[in-house]
This record gives C-alpha cells, structure tokens and sequence, in this order.
C-alpha cells in the first residue's frame, strides 16, 4: 500500500546563501540562493512532512554525507578546478558554501573523524578537526587508486562499515558483456571476463594509503552496476542498490515485445554476503514473474529461468528506475514506522520507449535487517513535469541521500545542483 500523498504548504526561513571558495574558487552569491518556498519546493510528501531547498545551483551533485554538527558536504561531479566538494554551513540563517577539490566524481562519507570521497578512478580521505572541519583540503590522502575507467558505469560509491573496512563499486563497462556492446542480436562473450576487474563490490581498507586492486578482496561479483549502497548497523550486512540491464526488446524482438523491454528487468536491492554472485550478465531478475531469468545473450529467450547459485534480491522495484541514493534511517524525528528502513533515491529512466519512470525517493520499510513490506514513494515531484518523455525534461534528478543529527533527510538533484531537507513536525 503506497502512503497517501498530500501536498503541504512550507514557508523557508532560510535567508540568502553567501557563497565562498577555497584557493579564491569564488561564486557570485546570487547563483546560489535558495528560494523562499510555500510548496515544499515542489516536492509532493506525505502528510506531516516539509520540503525547504536549501542550496541550489552547486552543480552536478551527488552523494551527500552531514556532520554530527550539522554542516554538509556535498560531491560535485564537475571536473572544474576547486569545485569537487561543496561544504554548506548555516550561519545563522544564512547557508554559506565553500568549495574545495580538483576531481569529478559520486561518493562521499564520514567515518571515524575523516571525509571518504571519490573520483572515477581513486578514493580520498581528509582528516576532520574536533568541529568536523576539512584539515588537509589541498593535499588528500589517497587511499585507493588505479580503478577502472571505461566511460561507462564508471563512477565509484562508497560505504564504510564498522570494522575499518571500506566498500567500492566498480561497475561494469558494459550492458550484458555482448561481444559488440548494445548491438541487436550479439551473443554474450563466454565466461565474460569484465567480472575480473569490474561488476561488484571490492573491499579495502579505509586506512591505508595507495592500495590497488591486489590490496583489495573482490566481495561480490556479478553486480552490472551500484550507485547506491549503505551498510546495515541492524543486520551488519552492505546493501546494495543495482542498475539492471538495458535493451531487452531493442536488441532481442524476437523474444521480448516493447512493453515487456520497457517493464523488465527489475531493478534490484541485494544484501551481500563475502562472495556472494548476483549473476550479471547471465541473468536478470524479473520483477512481474518474481523469477532470475536466464539473459538472451546467454541462450535466454524470455522464458528459461536461470542463475541457480545466484543470490536472489531482498526486494525490486520497477525497471529503468536508476537507484543512484541508498540510505538506512537511524533517526528519532520521522514516525516509527520509517526507523531503519530505506530510502533510495531513483534518478529516473532514459531507455523506455514512452514515458520515463523514475525521478522520486522511495521508501522500504524495514524489521531485524530485512525489508518487512511493500515499497513506496515517498517524496515525488522532481522532475517537474507529470509526463515525462525523456530525461532531459526533467528539472531535478534525485541522486544522494543523507540523514542529518537532528533526524532530517537530505536528497541532492544533479541538473540544477539542489540539495533539499526534509523535516517532519506532524501537523
């Protein structure tokens, strides 16, 4: 059962944003102001909660990662000089944004006193100060470097778990490991060998500088593609948000008509285990049969089933959603009913042949680590139009996620570089 809708009006108290740049990386103030908002800045929400943007124009932003003191961090993907890493930081009603770092990228975290953030082929760390402030702004310890980059699936999120250990995705530069990639009727590559280097999620450690691929654990395997993905304090467990395959009508006719390649394959949640597989390229999971189906590529025709020793999806959700966001709610301030459940963030489709889906915050309601029902949307609007065509309509994309210290959720867009907060007061 989705949870009923209701567009609330929300006045921001927010004053205007003054804008400030490490190493003089300046932006004139009025490209950044947020603007003072009755309709939950678009948003539509579930009764009792608001919306306020409360920066806008950062650029293409990412992941989102707040400080026990309530100053945000947000990763640009923007290969301008000075603007990796966007801090925001209230000063008495006015948000103040600096901006530092010289490298595109998605992820970013905080764990244990340092910032975690990532190119599309590194991982950096900086040590925080007793106020969560950047100390080493300029010189970043790199961590992890020399992961692959095909200009596909290439952007690297990262989890942290409590043990010291650090989570990357590497994702495959590819869609189903075709011998020509995405061309209609080619046959998989035998034993697709993008799976030694990309298509899961490696482990390292989060404190030691310089490590490669041979530092590293492969963890899991068969994963087309993760942006986003969290740890589980309850279940001690990564979850992980994957990307499923595109193409399935357009490339296999003969197997699939243009509603079943607009509607399948699911997109998929996992919860990993060490060496656990989720079968891509060989398979997809197909969300109306709830059944792992063997892909074309591989001898599938739409009705083989597959992937016996494949681990299956703890929930799916509809195709070509694009899950970008994962993040487990640990706050006191949202009714009980959302505490440690998930948010995903769906970035919205490009592939269907009519009417893009997508472009929300979901919901998954979750008890003893494991999702205990139905999901459903949570925050919609963000896109700005109703029937959306094609993603470049779109006004806003939702990418990251964050949960602040007093409870409230943090969604970045990146078209237009909004960072949205969502409070709860229950009126």
């Amino acid at each position: 059962m989705r949870t009923k809708m209701i567009l609330l009006g929300c006045v921001s108290l927010l004053g205007l944003l003054s804008v400030q740049c490490f190493a003089d990386h300046k932006t004139k103030d009025s490209s950044n102001h947020a603007k003072v908002d009755p309709g939950n800045a678009g948003l539509t929400l579930p009764a009792g909660f608001h919306a306020q943007a409360i920066a806008e124009n950062l650029g293409a932003a990412r992941h989102i990662a707040v400080t026990p003191k309530g100053d945000i961090y947000v990763k640009i993907s923007s290969g301008k000089p000075g603007n990796a890493i966007a801090v925001l930081h209230d000063d008495n009603g006015k948000m103040d944004v600096k901006t530092f770092g010289t490298y595109r990228g998605t992820g970013i975290a905080i764990k244990d006193g340092y910032l975690y953030a990532s190119s599309d082929e590194d991982v950096f760390r900086y040590k925080l100060d007793d106020q969560f402030q950047v100390i080493n702004k300029d010189q970043p310890e790199k961590i992890i470097t020399g992961l692959i980059n095909r200009r596909q699936h290439e952007s690297k999120s990262i989890a942290l778990d409590n043990d010291g250990n650090i989570y990357v995705n590497i994702g495959a530069y590819s869609n189903s490991c075709q011998v020509q990639d995405r061309a209609k009727g080619s046959k998989g590559i035998p034993g697709c060998p993008i799976r030694d280097s990309a298509a899961g999620i490696w482990q390292f450690r989060a404190d030691k500088a310089n490590q490669t691929y041979g530092d590293g654990s492969k963890f899991a395997t068969g994963l087309r593609n993760v942006v986003g993905l969290d740890w589980n304090n309850q279940s001690n467990h990564l979850f992980v948000m994957q990307h499923g395959r595109d193409g399935l009508f357009d490339m296999w006719p003969e197997y699939y008509s243009l509603e079943q390649g607009n509607e399948l394959p699911a997109e998929c949640m996992y919860k990993l285990n060490k060496g656990d597989d989720a079968g891509w390229p060989y398979i997809y999971y197909d969300g109306i049969q709830n059944k792992k189906m063997l892909a074309p590529e591989y001898g599938g025709d739409g009705k083989k089933t597959g992937g016996e020793n494949a681990i299956d999806p703890v929930a799916a959700f509809p195709a070509h959603m694009a899950p970008n966001g994962l993040l487990f709610y640990t706050g006191n301030q949202f009714p009980a009913k959302y505490k440690n459940g998930a948010f995903i963030a769906f970035h919205g489709s490009w592939n269907r042949q009519k009417g893009q889906k997508g472009y929300l915050v979901a919901f998954v309601p979750f008890k003893d680590g494991m999702p205990s029902g139905k999901w459903e949307v949570f925050a919609d609007g963000f896109a700005g139009i109703k029937d959306i065509q094609s993603p470049g309509q779109a006004q806003h994309r939702p990418c990251g996620l964050a949960q602040g210290p007093d409870g409230s959720l943090y969604v970045t867009d990146d078209v237009k570089g909004t960072v949205y907060k969502i409070t709860y007061n229950g009126k």
